[in-house]
């Protein structure tokens, strides 16, 4: 059985990779196609140079790097696929491995900034009050 190749769009990997970024812009969802139509910012172009910088890297057979940033609004664009980046969650890097799957969204999606609370037994110097834990 064959491995079924990805499309985003009727787009394949390849193709969404050989299209200039207005083109792209235009299969992209309506909130990534604004982003792009306004122009990246400074941030989102440092990390876009370090991308393409490490891409470099991975294709003439070096190690890969993580990437590590702060800027979680950059849109996953093509060239990404295959890369870590680290995003900040507010406390530590999450690393990220770009998927085809994930072209669409961005990388703030990827690194959730808030834990799900799961409260214990109460610990040493609790009150007497707050000892008691009733038994199902």
């Amino acid at each position: 059985m064959a491995k079924k190749e990805f499309h985003y769009r009727g787009y394949t990997l390849e193709q969404l990779k050989a299209m200039p970024m207005d083109e792209l812009a235009k299969v992209y969802p309506s909130r990534l196609r604004r982003t792009l139509k306004r122009g990246l910012s400074e941030m989102q172009k440092k990390v876009l140079t370090a991308v393409k910088r490490n891409r470099k890297i991975v294709d003439s057979g070096g190690k890969q790097e993580t990437i590590k940033t702060h800027c979680r609004d950059l849109p996953l664009l093509p060239e990404m696929v295959g890369l870590v980046i680290g995003v900040y969650n507010g406390k530590e890097y999450v690393p990220a491995e770009i998927k085809p799957e994930m072209l669409g969204e961005v990388l703030g999606e990827f690194a959730p900034t808030r834990k799900i609370v799961k409260h214990g037994s109460p610990g040493v110097g609790a009150t007497r009050s707050s000892l008691f834990v009733p038994i199902k």
